[in-house]
Parts: C-alpha cells; structure tokens; sequence
C-alpha cells in the first residue's frame, strides 16, 4: 500500500513542478499541426513557458543570450585585469617569471632526455608555486594544467574585441622588451608544442606572459561558458540537457536560470515517466496511452465550452442492461446485473431494521443502477489534409476535432466504430495509432469523391448506424476516373470531378450510409456543392469556422447518438 508523509509547509520545499500531463497539454497545438513529438518539445523548451506555480521557465534562446552576456562580462573584466597586470608589471616581477621559465624549460628537457625530474620538480614548485597554474604533483601534471590553461587564455583572446586584443599585443611587447625573457618564452612555447601535443602555445609565444594572465578560475568559467553556449545554441535531442551540471551551471548563471535548465532538462524524462511518449529509432513518439490523453484533453476542451452538456451525462432511452449507468435504481431482480448502489441498499436496510451497528442486509434490500441499453454507431470521419487547410489556419481545430471524437467514442461508447479518411489529391485510411504524426499533405487537390469511396468500402460491414463526418475548406478539384486510376486534378473544379463525387455521394445514401458535411470558410462554389450533397443525401450542413469546429461535430454526434437510441427503444 502507498504511503504518504506531510509535513508543515516551511517556504523551503518544491512547489508546482509540471507533470506529464501539464506538458503534453503545452505541447497539443505544436503535436496536433506537425505530429512530431521531438520538434514539438524542442519548440517548447526554445521559447519557454509558465510552470505550473506560476513561475517563469526560461527557453534555450533567451538563455543562451544570457549566457552570452555573462560571458561578456567576465571576458571585459578578465580584460581589464590583464591590461592593469601587465601595464603595472615590475623588473622583479619580469626577472623572477623569467627564472622560473628557464627553470622550467630546463625541468621539461631532462625529462625528454629520459632523466628522472620528480626532486627537481618538486624544488622547482617549493621555489615558484605561486606563478604557475593548479596543485600539480608531477611534471606532467604541470604540462596537462598548463595545456588547459592556454587552450583557455586562446578562447580569452577570440572572445575579446580586435581592438582589446591589439591593446594586450601592444603591452605584450613593451614586456618582451628583456631579451632574455622573451628567449625563455619561445623555448618554453616549443617545449610545449613538443612535450604536450594539441596544446595552445600560440598564445604563448605571441607574448601572453604566464606571469600575468587572469585567475585559472575565470579562464573556467569562460571555457564553462563556451561549452554552455554550445549545448543551448545545438542541443542534439530534448534529453540532452538533462546531462548539464545543475551546480555549476547555478554559478556561471544564477539561481534562476538554473532553475530554468534543470526544468528544461526533465521535460523529456516527465513525459517517458508518465508512459506518454516513448523513444523509437532516436525519435521521441507519442505512446498510446500519450494518444488517449490528448484526445482526452482536446474532449476537455470542448466540454469546457459546452456547459449544456457535461462528461458522462448525456440522457438516452430505454433502461437496461448496458454498461452506462443512468443516475437512477430498482429493487434487484433474479437475472438482473449485479451492478449494487450501496447508499440505496444500506438506506432499505435502515429503514426496515431502524438504526444501529452493525447494519443487517438481506436480499430484499438489494438496490441496483439502472443502466442505459446500448445502440452502436460506426462513424468514418473524412479529414481534408489538402495544403488549403494549414495556409487557411483551418487544419489545427480540425485534427483536434478528430481527437477529441476519439476520446468520446473510445471512453462512452467503446462499442462504436470509428475510422478515419485522409484526403487530398487521393485518399488513404489512417489508423488511430499514427493519427497524432499526421499532417497536411505538400500537394493540391481536394478528392472528395474517392475519400468518401474509401469511407464507404471502411463502413460495408460495419453494423448500427453508419455516418462519415466530412471537414472540409475545400469544393471538389480531384478525382479518380476510375479504380486504381491516378487522380485527375483541376482548378477550378470541372463538371465532370463535380459529378464524379455526387455519383459516390449516390452510393453512400444507396447503402443508408449518412453523410454530414462540416465546412470551414465556405465559398460560394463549396456551398453550392454541400447543398447539392445535402439534397441528394439527406444528410446535414454545417457552414462553420475553426473556433467552433469541434463545438459543432461534437454536439452533431451526440444528438445523432440519441436520436439512434430513441429509434430502438423498446420496454424494459
């Protein structure tokens, strides 16, 4: 059994963190237009968004632009103490950076010699520990440290303005003016290029004196940086900032924005957590349960905006034995299921035995749910994925439709049917699993004659009542002369694509299949071809736009799911 500790809210604790759901919801209107779960979040993450406490969540641009400032910043001081540094350096300083140069060179040459050096190393740090970089206990320690810290003082130098970078030349030169130091410089660069190959000596023999270049902890945090800007500016799959060191990155940036990345980071993991998206040949992709939950959402949606009609409380006909239950009770019968309200029951036993514990049930006290009998529907719904639909804003409300009608079918009324069409140039049938990943298709033409073909051959041995709900923005411009045929295309449309369709439209009403027609920013020409449809089917017309959409499928379908039930109603 799961167990749960509270304790007094102390300002201290984690609030509003976003669970699987909240982000999927985030993601709907990006999943729904281009049905692609990893772009989707990667859109998301680039712009940011509002948690669910209410708290700002920085996107990568606008972290990557601070991490740009910051590291601007710490490149125009590490200027500015290299300016002060070098312009106030000593003959001391100079003669004393000098010595441990040659010292050094000397320690690197024995070595390569095949000498041991590890006493002399260890009088040579004792003698100038403070000028040089880390705690190396070794020779070779000390030429990995100093590797890093040119390859650090070079990205120092490509950060900083041509004009900053003349000026250090400048005071670099007025240093190398003592013969001997500027000799132990290009012996020590050398050494270097030879005793640690791929290190950066070239910020060393064009004058950076060790003696005084800036803090090693600031060439960090600027190498950090660089690393940082590189992860934001290209991060290769939404999971990839889940691998960023939240405390390091808390002290190159802040508080804030590190708390922005690390939300930023488990955007991905929360998903893959809540079993709403799993990774498939290196894509992330919705699961089914990430499809349920978006139908469900997009149901939510539309429920929220329907206050005639609330989840689960749609009335139908007679009583029976079907699974929904109808808000009512009877005394149970022999044969009757078993389907028990426990406050009516406990009520009759009450009131015939009076109060007191502990309560005696007997049969005659048994009360049972009512439940509603059950008539089944096979719906096709025709979704236009003609390139008409996304340039007219229209193709977003009228996938979310189509999940949302998926949700209500599969949850209230599992026994249905329900297919879906796409149609374009041609019409191909889509499978509820791939229905989040489609999209609109890059080509013109609006078949509707072989969209409604398919959604009848779907609907043939289907039983109950049979309807394609077609979304459309679009009079027919394509059609097949013939089975098999390639799609002849025509704008505008001709006669002959016009009464291509009205002959499959014949045979829809011919096998009592009823077509009702939702029509998105009608022109005349679709609205003379939905009337010729309507009469010659008999089925409805809604000349509708985006915002609505969904309000009117949705309506359309459950009055058509109650009248079916009227129709078969018989005594209980």
């Amino acid at each position: 059994m799961a167990r749960a500790q509270y304790s007094r809210w102390d300002g201290t604790q984690e609030v509003g963190d976003s669970t699987g759901d909240d982000i999927l919801r985030r993601l709907m209107d990006e999943l729904v237009e281009h049905g692609d779960a990893d772009q989707a979040l990667r859109r998301l993450m680039q712009r940011g968004f509002v948690d669910s406490a209410g708290r700002d969540v920085a996107g990568l641009r606008e972290l990557l632009e601070r991490a740009r400032q910051r590291r601007a910043q710490l490149t125009r001081s590490a200027f500015a103490d290299m300016q002060a540094a070098m312009a106030s350096a000593s003959p001391d300083a100079l003669r004393r950076a000098g010595e441990m140069l040659s010292e050094l060179n000397r320690l690197i040459e024995d070595q390569r010699s095949g000498r041991d050096v590890q006493a002399d190393f260890e009088r040579f740090m004792a003698d100038y520990a403070d000028l040089v970089p880390g705690h190396p206990a070794t020779l070779d320690e000390l030429l990995e440290d100093m590797a890093r810290e040119l390859a650090a003082a070079r990205t120092l130098l490509d950060s900083m303005t041509p004009e900053q970078r003349a000026k250090l030349a400048e005071l670099s030169e007025a240093l190398l003016e003592d013969e001997r130091f500027r000799a132990e410089l290009s012996r020590l660069a050398a050494n270097l290029a030879g005793s640690a190959p791929g290190s950066d000596a070239l910020g060393l023999a064009s004058g950076l004196p060790l003696a005084v270049g800036p803090a090693g902890s600031v060439l960090d945090q600027l190498a950090d940086l660089g690393q940082l800007e590189l992860l934001l500016a290209g991060a290769p799959s939404p999971g990839a900032l889940a691998e960023v060191d939240i405390d390091r990155a808390r002290e190159l940036l802040g508080d804030e924005d590190a708390r922005s990345l690390e939300a930023l980071g488990q955007l991905a993991k929360r998903l893959r957590d809540a079993g709403l998206v799993e990774q498939k040949e290196g894509r992330m992709r919705l699961t089914p349960r990430g499809l349920r939950r978006m139908g469900d959402q997009a149901l939510a949606d539309l429920y929220t905006r329907l206050s005639m009609y609330r989840s689960g409380q749609h009335p139908v006909g007679r009583p029976g034995a079907g699974h929904e239950r109808a808000g009512e009770t009877k005394a149970y019968e022999w044969g009757d299921s078993f389907n028990l309200s426990i406050p009516q029951t406990v009520r009759n036993a009450l009131a015939r035995r009076g109060p007191g514990t502990p309560v005696q049930l007997s049969p005659e006290d048994f009360e049972i749910e009512r439940t509603e009998a059950l008539s089944r529907s096979a719906t096709v719904i025709m979704l236009d994925l003609s390139l008409s639909m996304p340039m007219r804003g229209n193709f977003v409300a009228a996938k979310k439709m189509t999940l949302a009608l998926h949700a209500l079918i599969s949850g209230r009324f599992p026994s249905d049917y329900l297919g879906i069409v796409g149609f374009s140039r041609y019409a191909r049938e889509i499978t509820l699993r791939d229905l989040p990943e489609v999209s609109w298709d890059f080509d013109w033409g609006t078949n509707i004659q072989h969209g409604l073909a398919l959604s009848r051959q779907l609907l043939r041995h289907q039983r109950g009542t049979r309807q394609i709900i077609m979304v459309t923005d679009g009079e027919p411009t394509a059609h097949c002369p013939a089975e098999g045929a390639e799609p002849v295309f025509a704008y505008p449309p001709t006669k002959e694509t016009v009464d291509a369709t009205l002959v499959e439209v014949a045979r829809c009403t011919r096998d009592g299949i009823r077509v009702n027609t939702f029509a998105l920013d009608a022109t005349g020409h679709l609205r003379h071809f939905v009337e010729q449809l309507t009469r010659l089917n008999r089925g409805r017309a809604f000349f509708t736009t985006p915002n609505t959409l969904g309000d009117y499928v949705l309506l359309d379908f459950l009055e058509a799911r109650q009248m079916s039930r009227r129709r078969g109603r018989r005594p209980a």
